[in-house]
């Protein structure tokens, strides 16, 4: 209320003294209200006419502000509006303000900017909504409807070569996963054939230890059993003890060939020839003669008799 153009006093609900043309009062509607603007034109940041329709809503809260702060408070809104929306618009490209998730962010801008700007008139806006957003006229749109098939297009080849990538980057690991595991296997196989190798060399070396062992045990046997046992075998002793160990391999060997049911036709070497027939049972003669030699030898020494079975037949 104003007194004669002076002294504005801020009254409060109920009955008060109002003399004309002494008090002047002005009544403010302090309810929610709405402020439509429509096809406002505007660009975008990259140079996009458009048209853009949206809703205020403002309430005052403090009418004393809202009548003496500003002078017509609603225009001053509305221009608020307008200058604010432009601003807000011009930092965002076409694609961004018809995407949602811009839109968002459009509307949280000019909610703050407009909030901000009325909030010291006594006005809060509580909200803010864009009813429609397009181009300003046809031919713009369908420039902009070329624009995003062209650039739908781009996006499907880009992800059509990011795929074309991936399938080749797949394949790779693939080859180089594979060639691993054949190389892998490779050497698993070359290990296994050496340990193999190593073995069975073990083995044979084992073998022939032992039948050198044997060679050495059985003519240690014979060469004791040609000495009496009474002293050290000397190394002409030894011989002839080899010497019997190789004729008893060699009358195996002649009896084995004897019993082939293939064998029609013997070689002997030319020592024999003139001899007496060398046929397998005078070699079976000579080999029994041979033990009937050792066993008296042995009968003489206090040791236990070497009997012919005792003597290993093989080396």
């Amino acid at each position: 209320r104003l007194s004669l153009g002076r002294n504005p006093t801020k009254l409060n609900p109920g009955l008060r003294l109002a003399i004309p043309l002494y008090h002047n009062i002005q009544t403010v509607d302090i309810r929610e209200t709405s402020v439509d603007i429509h096809d406002l034109a505007g660009f975008t940041s990259d140079n996009v006419p458009v048209l853009v329709s949206r809703s205020l809503f403002y309430r005052v809260d403090d009418s004393y502000n809202a009548c003496f702060s500003v002078n017509n408070f609603k225009e001053n809104v509305r221009n608020i509006d307008t200058s604010a929306i432009r601003s807000i618009i011009g930092h965002f490209t076409y694609d961004d303000v018809i995407g949602d998730r811009h839109r968002t962010n459009i509307k949280l801008k000019l909610h703050e900017t407009i909030g901000s700007s009325i909030e010291k008139w006594g006005v809060q806006c509580p909200r803010f909504e864009i009813q429609t957003f397009r181009p300003l006229n046809r031919d713009i749109e369908k420039q902009l409807e070329l624009q995003m098939a062209a650039e739908r297009e781009r996006r499907k080849q880009l992800l059509d070569t990011q795929a074309l990538v991936n399938v080749a980057e797949g394949q790779k690991q693939r080859m180089i996963l594979e060639s691993e595991g054949a190389l892998q296997a490779e050497l698993n196989r070359a290990e296994g054939q050496k340990g193999r190798q190593i073995l069975e060399s073990e083995g044979a070396l084992a073998v022939s230890m032992n039948q050198g062992q044997a060679l050495a045990q059985q003519m240690n046997v014979i060469a004791d059993a040609l000495t009496g046992g009474d002293k050290t075998p000397s190394s002409e002793t030894r011989m002839k003890a080899l010497d019997v160990l190789v004729e008893l391999r060699r009358l195996e060997q002649l009896k084995a060939i004897a019993t082939g049911s293939g064998n029609t036709t013997y070689f002997l070497d030319s020592l024999n020839v003139g001899r007496e027939p060398y046929d397998v049972d005078n070699l079976e003669k000579w080999k029994q003669t041979q033990c009937k030699t050792i066993q008296t030898r042995e009968s003489i020494r206090p040791e236990p008799t070497l009997s012919p079975s005792s003597v290993p037949s093989s080396i």
